[in-house]
């Protein structure tokens, strides 16, 4: 632990010469166009990795779902959202019909088409404005977890 604490120290006297020779060294590739400080800052997480570990691969996924969030809408969304497995399907029957929402990596897919959120489907479906999560049976009214109706 100390010696990683040393390399970290060592970073911040580092030039920007020395910062993309390290680089190459620790990512076994070219450093990429970025300052002296977005150098430091992925040397340390490298290193840091090596000693603690990566982050998990459901970590990983979120993070990539959140950013391909943000590039299309500018909104993260909330980070305590309900969790689904790629591939379940939620099915819900209204007015005498089953309807069936698949989820997806970046949102859920309704008759064909994409949709970011459960609640646009919900209304879809019943016209009104409705919870998606408490429509398809995710919540309770009060926000609490209820059993889901899902078929993975």
């Amino acid at each position: 632990m100390i010696a990683l604490e040393g390399q970290l120290a060592k970073l911040m006297t580092m030039s920007p010469v020395q910062l993309r020779s390290l680089w190459r060294d620790t990512y076994r590739s070219p450093a990429p166009d970025i300052g002296p400080d977005l150098l430091r800052r992925g040397i340390a997480t490298r290193l840091q990795e090596r000693i603690h570990g990566s982050l998990t691969n459901t970590t990983k996924r979120e993070i990539k779902r959140l950013r391909k969030r943000v590039e299309r809408t500018g909104k993260a969304g909330n980070m305590h959202a309900i969790s689904l497995k790629t591939g379940t399907r939620l099915v819900r029957s209204w007015n005498d019909k089953s309807y069936h929402v698949l989820i997806c990596d970046d949102g859920f897919e309704f008759e064909g088409r994409h949709y970011d959120s459960l609640s646009h489907i919900a209304r879809e479906i019943t016209g009104a404005h409705w919870s998606g999560p408490r429509f398809f049976g995710l919540k309770k009214r009060s926000g609490h977890q209820a059993r889901s109706r899902t078929n993975g």
